[in-house]
């Protein structure tokens, strides 16, 4: 069975799932096709582990579906995973030395609500390490076809980063290595790889998605999310991924699934977009303004009003994140010590000693970092005055946010303050890539839905995102506008050239 029209790698999640359905080609010959692409493309990295026999018997079984009339919504649709989902085919590491061979005996609910929705999944994907960092530089594990760690290449010029920390998600939706992924966003890490690389992904509202299964960085922000080319593809993905996992996931919200699909073309005559100012002052690049704008003014056609807003704490975001975030990864990284799982140091004196070394193997100098700033914001005689006020501050940006959401229905702005920068820009000085973070992080911080959608091209030719940031469980209205915007725009189907 074979098509007669694009090829496989250029057909979205819906128009896949629709071939599938209609058996004018089976999941054994999808998988196949991708699988052959991961290898034809390994040289980007975006790959941690695949197990081909694994992915084939999922796809046969999903053909057996299909042929008995029981499919899924997602029956046969390939799918690949950031490698900080647990799952039980694949190995598992973070993107951290101190996982290396781990293999876990369960799937996180992600990866299996997926699964029940008859998604076929394709293998691993690079990260950032533990999820820290903003350009998948710090991954510690090497990619599928190297000997040694490899960061993630961005397939508009593999000499510039991919974004982080779900860096190798979206290069496999870039280079149509895979038609749709999994990533986490802590405080932009789906949203800045997504404008990075040019696709869609939206991080739902805090508690939508099960965290159950999912590696922890930071408990109180971590949050899964699809990444697809589209906003149609990311809805009908993220109908699969919600819904309440209380049992198993103590911040899992206990609230009905949702259709995500059913309001795609609702009309947009009269939504106010809320323009906040301090997203459009200094620092941000005349060509990502430019791109920004040009958005701005499709969804002026398309009947939208837009409202200027303010967000007065923008700037806060940044010191609260890197208190909070690091403090919480202090204590969820302490269970990786070398006793129970995980990387072990071969030679010690005492067990205090196994402790050191071991983590001074296993952890590389971004979470090292994190892991002391967390422990010494912690500490006695600094809790109050760093992590506190951290988390009143914290509380007051969600207030900005809930006053704004009073004079507009969704605000809009730039992802990151530039275009992706060069390999080893910022080597030296690791605040820079914390300040690529100042527009995605206050969303992260509120537990707002948000969203990338690609707007245009800036310098270079490298993709641009908008985002959109929605009020609690607006992940529908969200999708409706970027829907509407990839309706009346082509941004989204453009690829990188040279990887037909």
């Amino acid at each position: 069975m074979t098509l007669s029209h694009s090829p496989l790698h250029d057909l979205s999640v819906t128009a896949l799932a629709t071939e599938l359905r209609q058996q004018r080609v089976s999941a054994t010959e999808v998988a196949q096709h991708f699988l052959a692409r991961s290898h034809a493309h390994q040289h980007l990295g975006a790959y941690v582990a695949l197990n081909e026999e694994a992915t084939l018997a999922q796809a046969r079984a999903a053909d057996a579906r299909l042929a008995a009339g029981t499919a899924g919504p997602l029956e046969g649709v390939p799918i690949a995973h950031k490698d900080i989902f647990v799952t039980r085919d694949f190995p598992t590491t973070a993107g951290s030395k101190m996982l290396v061979g781990y293999q876990s005996p369960f799937d996180a609910t992600v990866v299996s609500r997926l699964a029940q929705a008859g998604a076929v999944t394709l293998g691993k994907l690079n990260c950032d390490e533990f999820a820290m960092g903003s350009a998948n530089e710090n991954s510690a594990v090497a990619p599928v076809g190297f000997d040694a760690p490899a960061p993630v290449r961005n397939p508009w010029d593999t000499t510039r980063v991919p974004g982080g920390s779900s860096g190798g998600s979206a290069v496999a939706v870039a280079a149509r290595l895979a038609p749709a992924v999994t990533g986490t966003d802590t405080g932009g890490s789906i949203r800045q790889p997504a404008s990075f690389c040019g696709i869609t992904g939206i991080k739902p509202t805090y508690g939508r998605a099960s965290r159950y299964g999912m590696i922890a960085y930071a408990s109180s922000l971590d949050q899964a999310g699809p990444m697809a080319r589209s906003a149609e593809d990311c809805a009908l993905l993220l109908s699969a991924m919600c819904g309440g996992d209380i049992d198993r996931d103590s911040t899992s919200l206990d609230i009905p699934t949702e259709d995500f699909s059913a309001s795609l073309n609702n009309s947009l005559e009269g939504l106010r977009i809320g323009i906040p100012k301090e997203f459009f002052g200094e620092g941000l690049a005349a060509d990502v303004r430019a791109a920004v704008d040009g958005a701005l003014r499709e969804y002026e056609k398309l009947g939208a009003k837009l409202v200027p807003i303010s967000l007065p704490r923008t700037e806060l975001s940044i010191p609260v994140y890197y208190i909070i975030a690091p403090a919480e990864a202090s204590s969820n990284l302490s269970r990786f010590d070398g006793v129970k799982f995980g990387h072990r140091a071969k030679d010690y004196t005492d067990l205090v000693d196994m402790y050191k070394k071991t983590r001074a193997e296993g952890f590389g100098n971004e979470v090292k970092r994190r892991i002391m700033t967390g422990a010494y914001v912690l500490s006695h005689g600094y809790y109050d005055a760093y992590y506190l006020q951290a988390q009143k501050i914290r509380r007051m940006i969600a207030d900005d946010f809930q006053n704004a959401f009073k004079q507009c229905d969704v605000i809009a702005g730039p992802v990151a303050p530039s275009v992706a920068w060069k390999f080893g820009e910022n080597a030296n000085d690791p605040v820079a890539d914390y300040l690529a973070d100042i527009f995605t992080l206050p969303a992260s911080l509120a537990g707002l839905p948000g969203m990338s959608v690609p707007a245009g091209f800036g310098a270079s030719g490298m993709p641009v995102g908008l985002q959109l940031i929605g009020n609690y469980f607006k992940e529908a209205q969200l999708l409706n506008a970027a829907h509407r915007l990839q309706q009346a725009t082509d941004f989204h189907l453009r690829q990188p050239e040279g990887l037909q």
